[in-house]
């Protein structure tokens, strides 16, 4: 009797609700619904039915969406129509729970509406303008820049923006929400359509866009675009970054980072450099955790600056390789070094230290990233292309994507420090060998300007027999790399996998070593090598010749690097990292076989 009175007294309630509703029990059955739940569910009946099944939305998840404020609502689309589910606050487990149906359609398409019309901001970049201009004959000087605003404009006007220059070689663009979700659906075609403009020289034009998109103030929106800007020219132009609040999305890069033929960057940094070291009580060096030889030697070159004006420097290195441990053993025997673990750098801190940072631009890549919060004026000098969670707002940066090696903008700065050669054989040997390590014996990546620092610390003494033996690698490296040279797996778009068995301290040099071996070998596009180190991660170094980029394609899985040359670390399996780099591999191999068709 009870029972019926309460179902009665249930049944009454519902019906005075102004809205759908319906009682579930805790095991999800639909226990009782008012009228107005046909126009949620268009069927008659659903009492007796489970509310989980027919909604998808579970009883915690309800309950939770009404007890925390900092939750999202709970929105379902049903009938071509959307609702928002409240429930009671805050029932026992054995309740029985009251859901409503609050339709928010209107309000969503409100919403909708809005938000198409929010106004975001393109800024549009020529890279290489100066050198263009420069490379360019007479004739043809006005004809590209020409044809780059013909082009510009039409995009423009496809997607009915106003398109403004603001200088010779950039524009800014504005355009609605609505018309930007179309830029983005097209992987912004006019990257492709500009490259195609016949320049006259040895080099494509091409673009560098910076988007950004969804924010409500015009001042933070342009902010935003412009920073987007400067991460597309950072990360080597030809492409396009957009970035949407908090999230970063990467369209084009299929051109490798052009040399620069004007060094008078190099001199700029040098003379930055000079003051801050003056005004700095010691200097703080440090790379990336694992140096390589290109670290090191970027390391002594900036440790040589600093002790050219007098100061004290201390070069941080926790841990090291075998690859490192000649020429590492080799400086600590001269004790003209201050190497130093990260704690032993903290204690020599203060207010006024400076902190130099070579071959590395992200916090999560350095050797000790306690170093970096001591709010210590912080130098960057790199050649990988940044990222979005790079090192913000250095007092200095030089990061220069288009150079083979943070050796070879060391070398560069140095010769700008003083009017004579302040490097020994021992330290033009450790410069070079980080040339030489990155640029893959001067076969990858390497320009007028490569030979130039090269040639330059050859006159300073550096014997190149010296720094082969740099190079030489024990007897089970050696068979490590070869077995996984003749295990390597050989796929139908020019992509080659090669795995090495084991654990080794050594995978990162053995995978970039079997990469760069496997490049040779004919009709080889691309090398993809796999190991794992002795942390049980699985690390993985890409290499190309050019076609396909590999940064963008380490990025997937949270690493990055060069167009030709790039790597990442995951917790995944060898082998489930090789099923997942299967899967994607289409999306970067397609695309360049529809730009040969």
């Amino acid at each position: 009797m009870d029972k019926t009175i309460e179902t009665m007294n249930e049944n009454e309630y519902l019906v005075d609700i102004p809205l759908p509703a319906c009682i579930v029990t805790p095991d999800g059955c639909i226990k009782a619904a008012n009228a107005l739940m046909k126009d949620v569910f268009t069927y008659e009946g659903i009492t007796e039915q489970n509310f989980f099944a027919l909604t998808g939305v579970k009883r915690r998840a309800l309950i939770e969406a009404a007890t925390d404020e900092e939750r999202p609502e709970i929105e379902i689309e049903r009938n071509s129509q959307y609702f928002v589910l409240r429930t009671n606050n805050d029932p026992k487990e054995d309740e029985d729970i009251y859901v409503y149906f609050i339709n928010v359609t209107e309000r969503d398409s409100l919403r909708e509406e809005r938000k198409q019309e929010q106004v975001c901001i393109l800024y549009i970049s020529i890279d290489n303008y100066d050198e263009m201009m420069s490379s360019t004959t007479e004739d043809s000087k006005l004809a590209v820049p020409t044809e780059v605003d013909r082009i510009v404009r039409k995009w423009a006007y496809q997607f009915d923006s106003s398109v403004e220059s603001i200088e010779a070689d950039s524009y800014m663009m504005t355009v609605y929400r609505r018309d930007a979700d179309k830029i983005i659906e097209s992987r912004f075609s006019i990257l492709d359509d500009v490259r195609k403009i016949d320049t006259k020289v040895d080099f494509p034009v091409s673009l560098s866009i910076g988007m950004a998109i969804g924010l409500k103030s015009l001042k933070n929106t342009k902010e935003l675009a412009e920073a987007a800007l400067e991460l597309a020219l950072g990360r080597g132009g030809d492409q396009a970054v957009v970035k949407n609040g908090d999230r970063t999305h990467y369209y084009g890069g299929k051109l490798q980072s052009m040399e620069k033929n004007n060094k008078g960057k190099s001199r700029i940094i040098a003379h930055a450099l000079k003051q801050l070291i003056l005004e700095s009580s010691n200097v703080i060096i440090m790379g990336h955790r694992w140096p390589d030889m290109d670290c090191f030697g970027s390391a002594i070159g900036a440790y040589k600056i600093s002790r050219f004006y007098e100061k004290d420097a201390y070069i941080v290195i926790d841990n090291y390789n075998e690859a490192l441990q000649t020429v590492y053993d080799q400086a600590v025997e001269t004790e003209n070094y201050n190497i130093v673990t990260s704690k032993k750098a903290l204690e020599k801190m203060d207010e006024k230290s400076l902190v130099i940072v070579v071959d590395a631009n992200r916090p999560s890549m350095v050797e000790s990233d306690e170093i970096l919060n001591q709010n210590a004026r912080v130098v960057v000098v790199d050649h990988h292309r940044l990222s979005e969670d790079s090192i913000s707002n250095p007092t200095l940066a030089y990061i220069e994507s288009y150079a083979s090696s943070a050796s070879e903008l060391m070398t560069e700065i140095i010769q700008y420090t003083a009017t004579r050669r302040i490097v020994n054989k021992f330290e033009a040997e450790t410069l070079l060998a980080g040339i030489t390590v990155d640029t893959n014996s001067f076969s990858n990546k390497t320009g007028v300007r490569t030979f130039e620092a090269a040639a330059w610390l050859r006159k300073a003494g550096a014997d190149t027999t010296e720094v082969k033996r740099f190079f030489q690698s024990e007897a089970t490296t050696f068979q490590s790399k070869a077995d996984a040279i003749a295990n390597a797996e050989y796929l139908d778009n020019g992509v080659v996998i090669a795995t090495s068995k084991g654990y080794s301290t050594e995978a990162q040099i053995i995978n970039a070593q079997v990469a760069d071996s496997l490049l040779s070998v004919k009709g080889v596009r691309a090398v993809i090598a796999v190991g794992k180190n002795d942390m049980n991660k699985t690390v993985i170094s890409a290499r190309s010749l050019g076609e396909i980029n590999v940064q963008m394609l380490m990025e997937r899985f949270g690493g990055g690097g060069h167009h030709t040359s790039a790597g990442a670390q995951v917790d995944d399996t060898p082998e489930e990292f090789i099923e997942q780099i299967k899967e994607i591999l289409p999306e970067f191999t397609e695309e360049e076989k529809e730009e040969e068709e």
